[in-house]
């Protein structure tokens, strides 16, 4: 065989090794960031929580059966979880209770439950720094129950007051309060419940001006509830509503503005009427009046007719003419006539 036969064969088998070579190292590097890609945590640091393992509703007790711990990223863990099942439960002599209800797989927070000892009562349900304030209710005043626990309020108060200058009074609503939290409706106070029912009586997380404002106002009128919507938030300028401010709605001001449209036909009919019964007068008076006229015109024109008429002490010279000057009215305007008689 020729020495360039075998050189090409050396060759070739080289030139293929090191393109396998390459292409089993491409393929490695091109697997690992695949997996790098598919599962990006999986180079992250990682940690415990626990998690509850069915619903835990307010005032249940916490016990390790209802717990289970899974893997959570130890960067986002959330603040006041647990680790372990053991440091939650701790002491079975001081068990903890829910406050808060919570779901299934949802971790378990310090802010949710009781401290150890600590019984589930409203009291550890609150805020620091707030109250609670139970104010009564019914049917209407609390919006039909579909105030539940956990909803946000505005609380409208409506009483009598003077009007200025006059000694009647007037009905005035203000907003007292606005986005008050309800704690409990009558003695429910699990803030996961969905069933409205009508209560008697709703307790509200407030700061201790506004309890004081709350028992106040009780105590001088009507206090009702108006329901949030979940997402709302923000306080809004509202002034008080008089009786004087029922009738300024679109409705009220389109009913006013017909009523003054058929006054205005109604005085317009009248003023048509009364021009007409004057028209009809006045040419009635003139119809009189032409009648009387015709009557001394055929008088003026026969002399002896009021010869006979004039009293015996008057002397009618037979040459002297007599000229007599009527005014009448006709149509709103005057109108001149000479009537000349001669002997």
């Amino acid at each position: 065989m020729k020495f360039s036969t075998i050189a090409s064969l050396v060759l070739s088998v080289v030139l293929a090794g090191a393109a396998v070579l390459g292409v089993r190292g491409y393929l490695r590097d091109q697997a690992t960031a695949f997996a790098a890609n598919v599962r990006p945590d999986a180079t992250k640091a990682k940690n415990t929580i626990v998690v509850a393992m069915q619903p835990l509703r307010f005032g249940q007790i916490i016990e390790p059966m209802s717990l289970k711990v899974i893997d959570w990223p130890a960067d986002t863990i959330p603040e006041g979880a647990f680790h372990t099942v053991e440091e939650l439960t701790g002491d079975s002599s001081k068990p903890r209770y829910v406050m808060s209800a919570i779901e299934q797989s949802e971790p378990v927070l310090a802010t949710k439950i009781t401290g150890p000892g600590q019984r589930a009562t409203l009291s550890a349900a609150l805020a620091p720094g707030m109250k609670a304030v139970s104010i009564r209710v019914n049917d209407v005043l609390g919006v039909a129950g579909f105030v539940l626990p956990g909803d946000r309020v505005d609380i409208m108060l409506t009483r009598q007051v003077e009007a200025q200058g006059d000694a009647r009074k007037d009905g005035v609503t203000d907003v007292l309060l606005q986005g008050v939290k309800v704690l409990a409706v009558d003695q429910l106070a699990d803030d996961r419940s969905d069933k409205p029912a009508v209560s008697k009586s709703v307790t509200l997380e407030v700061s201790t001006a506004e309890a004081q404002k709350l028992t106040l106002a009780a105590t001088i009128g009507t206090l009702s509830l108006a329901l949030r919507n979940v997402g709302s938030a923000e306080v809004e300028p509202v002034p008080a509503i008089s009786l004087a401010d029922l009738g300024g709605s679109m409705a009220a001001a389109a009913l006013d503005d017909a009523k003054k449209q058929t006054d205005r036909e109604e005085r317009i009919a009248d003023v048509e009427h009364l021009v007409r019964k004057v028209g009809e007068t006045v040419d009635q008076k003139v119809g009189d009046f032409d009648e009387r006229l015709n009557q001394l015109k055929q008088k003026m024109d026969d002399p002896k007719s009021l010869l006979d008429a004039a009293p015996a002490t008057v002397a009618i010279e037979p040459s002297r003419s007599v000229t007599v000057g009527v005014g009448v009215y006709r149509n709103a305007e005057r109108q001149e006539y000479q009537v000349k008689a001669t002997n």
